[in-house]
């Protein structure tokens, strides 16, 4: 099993295309990568070249509501992970800042675990 991984959740509460899906995924991903590049968090670093040296795993998992993904992102927040939050455009299918999509981690695997672990595949 990879030491370290990226788990990304998406709303499944709401009407997306997959094309819409796999974007609005993509943006939380690099979004919290640019979150640890920014940071003065050496820890994070660490994590992240280990990651990118591990062939950067990533995980992508549902939510079933705008609630349940903001207590996820609270949850990765208050346990000192990188995270992403993103909010749609409204440019193409959804209304403008729908929450979509937050990420967590690049972070070990185990503590991404305790905070995503109960949920299932997107």
């Amino acid at each position: 099993m990879p030491e370290y991984k990226q788990a990304i959740i998406l709303r499944r509460d709401i009407e997306m295309g997959k094309g819409k899906a796999a974007a609005q995924a993509a943006h939380a991903s690099v979004e919290a990568v640019i979150t640890i590049v920014k940071s003065n968090r050496r820890e994070w670093k660490e994590w992240l070249e280990k990651w990118l040296a591990e062939g950067q795993i990533k995980v992508v998992l549902r939510a079933e509501s705008e609630e349940e993904l903001l207590k996820i992102y609270v949850e990765a927040l208050e346990a000192g992970l990188p995270t992403s939050i993103i909010r749609d455009a409204g440019k193409t299918q959804l209304p403008p800042g729908t929450l979509t999509a937050i990420a967590v981690g690049p972070a070990p695997s185990e503590t991404i675990d305790k905070i995503t672990g109960h949920l299932k595949l997107f």
